[in-house]
């Protein structure tokens, strides 16, 4: 078989271009799965704080409870959530028959390194109105 040495020469610079774009791939999936393996924890505890909040509202209104009550049951409950201690919870009462609360804080995320997302969380859950029979 015959070998053109011109060929050979000019395939020669191309040594190695399959393995850097594979390391540099593998890079960006690794930066993005670390990316999300940081983001969707938070995100997450986000929204079933989101749900516990909507339910604490309707329980308060069916049980006739105010919103300091409320107020007690999300703080107490916050650290299962991840929710930070400087929470801001605010509850908001018209009459026996309407509750809703606004919580707000904002988590520091480290998503790659030397950058920090600031994942804010603001959120008003207001009750849903109680049909009784």
């Amino acid at each position: 078989m015959y070998r053109d040495p011109s060929a050979c020469a000019a395939r020669h610079g191309e040594r190695g271009g399959a393995r850097l774009k594979f390391l540099i791939v593998a890079a960006l999936i690794a930066t993005a799965a670390y990316a999300g393996y940081q983001y969707v924890p938070v995100a997450y505890n986000a929204y079933l704080f989101r749900d516990f909040m909507q339910e604490s509202v309707d329980k308060a209104v069916a049980l006739n409870h105010n919103g300091d009550w409320v107020r007690e049951q999300l703080s107490k409950s916050a650290g299962e959530y991840g929710v930070p201690q400087t929470a801001k919870i605010t509850p908001s009462q018209s009459d026996g028959s309407h509750a809703e609360v606004r919580v707000q804080f904002t988590r520091d995320i480290p998503l790659l390194p030397g950058y920090t997302y600031q994942y804010e969380f603001d959120h008003t859950a207001k009750s849903r109105e109680v049909i009784v029979h």
